[in-house]
């Protein structure tokens, strides 16, 4: 049913445009506005998109004319256009065109096919962005600011960027959301998965089961205005300032994929941002060198959250949205198996897909990334670690929740589980949120930026990455 209304979409679009009319506010091909666009590539294009919107009796003709005139760059709006046709015959016909083209027997496995087509240089028209932005227009006509023109606007491979199946927040994020106090949760179990983050001693958590349908939130903790970005795909959840060198911008989800990983963007420019970067990456900000501060997020159990922090505000059931809230309910069947929805280059090694690693954000990280096995940490509630030449301690409490702080020379090798460690002369150290506080002195060891993620999620991104497993 969806991809019939979508087609209908297409269509209603599509007929618009190949008469050189502006649809509610969609852009025109060859229209007097657009003239400079499309001047090599009409045709091409017109016959791609016309396998979506044409008439039956004209599938044929396109179809031989991109035989015809085949090359490499064809093959990324192949798949694209098979994944959104709803006619099995022009479906079955793209596959069988590709697999003589390209001679690579891969049948209808399209993530297949897109893990084939990453091991090469990117193949691309020149202005294969306009097509994109055209295809993608037809479903949620802001899309067509996302690629119109950026084709050389990029930082990451266009032919990478997926779509995930929704229109601009059709997962919709949850701004500036109700909170309750902790005593008031009634809904949830001591065992319920939280996410966790303390800005200026205010506490807050977002529960899982909540998140998993929203994908972020953007709130106001200790002054602070924050982003925490959920990629349930690949398991992240990443707390990010949203202002930058005075400038706040306002994200939203983009209904795209990178690499499997949601694509942020921000409503002033439509520019794309990469979730795991905190930076744009397609668009107009993708050059300025503009990166996110980030802040920890500990995931762990309600029950452990709120013995730390009594007085901590939770997400509160009155989100104004209709979800089945309870626990374990979104992404139950994506959560079971190690299957990707949407494949990622290169071959996973060393970990399942979805085993989840800790990820410390220090100075250097993506010069020295590290990641560590989460089943590694909760057999070693002490562990040190050492990235671009500094120390680290990683702390893991009893609900498996791990805290990063600078070690700078001091080892520790005693810890209680929950609010003191011990170092090597026996002094004492209080466990806070941001910071380690020496007991006999006014000495404190400051926290350092870390989440969790799926490991195929991270090295996806970061193949060099070292892992402790």
């Amino acid at each position: 049913m969806f991809k019939s209304i979508m087609q209908l979409v297409i269509i209603m679009a599509w007929v618009g445009q190949i008469h050189g009319q502006d649809l509610d506010g969609f852009p025109t091909i060859g229209g007097e506005n657009n003239d400079a666009l499309y001047v090599d590539n009409t045709e091409i294009y017109d016959h791609f998109l016309n396998l979506l919107a044409g008439s039956p009796s004209s599938f044929s003709t396109s179809l031989k004319y991109i035989k015809d005139n085949w090359q490499e760059e064809f093959i990324v709006m192949t798949l694209e256009v098979a994944n959104l046709t709803s006619d099995p015959q022009i479906y079955n016909q793209l596959f069988k065109m590709l697999e003589k083209k390209t001679r690579k027997l891969y049948g209808s496995d399209i993530n297949r096919w897109y893990k084939w087509l990453w091991t090469k240089d990117e193949m691309i028209l020149e202005d294969y962005g306009d097509f994109k932005a055209t295809l993608y227009a037809f479903i949620d006509k802001r899309f067509d600011r996302y690629f119109r023109e950026r084709t050389m606007d990029s930082e990451i491979r266009l032919d990478e960027v997926r779509w995930g199946g929704v229109k601009q927040d059709g997962i919709p994020p949850l701004r500036f959301p109700k909170m309750v106090p902790a005593h008031e949760a009634s809904y949830l179990r001591d065992d319920h998965v939280v996410f966790g983050i303390e800005v200026n001693g205010d506490a807050r958590a977002y529960p899982k089961r909540i998140l998993a349908w929203h994908e972020m939130f953007v709130d106001e903790v200790g002054e602070v205005e924050v982003a925490g970005v959920y990629c349930t795909l690949c398991g992240t959840v990443i707390l990010y300032d949203t202002e930058v060198d005075g400038l706040k911008h306002e994200m939203g989800t983009s209904g795209f994929l990178y690499r499997s990983n949601k694509l942020m963007y921000d409503k002033a420019t439509q520019s794309l941002w990469n979730t795991v970067y905190g930076e744009p990456v397609i668009g107009p900000l993708a050059d300025k060198g503009i990166e996110l501060p980030t802040r920890s997020v500990v995931t762990t159990t309600w029950g452990e959250w709120k013995k730390r922090h009594p007085d901590s505000q939770v997400l509160s059931l009155d989100t104004g949205h209709r979800r089945d809230y309870s626990e374990g309910a979104a992404y139950r069947d994506y959560f079971a198996t190690d299957k990707l929805m949407f494949e990622v280059p290169g071959k996973i090694k060393k970990l399942k897909h979805k085993d989840e690693v800790l990820i410390i954000r220090a100075p250097g990280y993506r010069e020295d990334p590290l990641a560590i096995a989460a089943k590694y940490l909760r057999k070693r509630p002490i562990t040190h670690a050492e990235i671009n030449g500094r120390k680290y301690l990683i702390l893991t409490d009893v609900s498996g929740g791990n805290r990063v702080y600078n070690a700078e020379e001091v080892v520790f090798n005693d810890y209680d589980g929950s609010e003191v460690i011990i170092d090597e002369s026996g002094n004492k150290w209080y466990i806070e949120e941001n910071e380690l506080i020496d007991s006999t002195s006014d000495r404190k060891l400051s926290g350092v930026s870390h989440h969790r993620s799926f490991w195929f999620g991270w090295v996806s991104m970061f193949p060099e990455t070292r892992l402790i497993k």
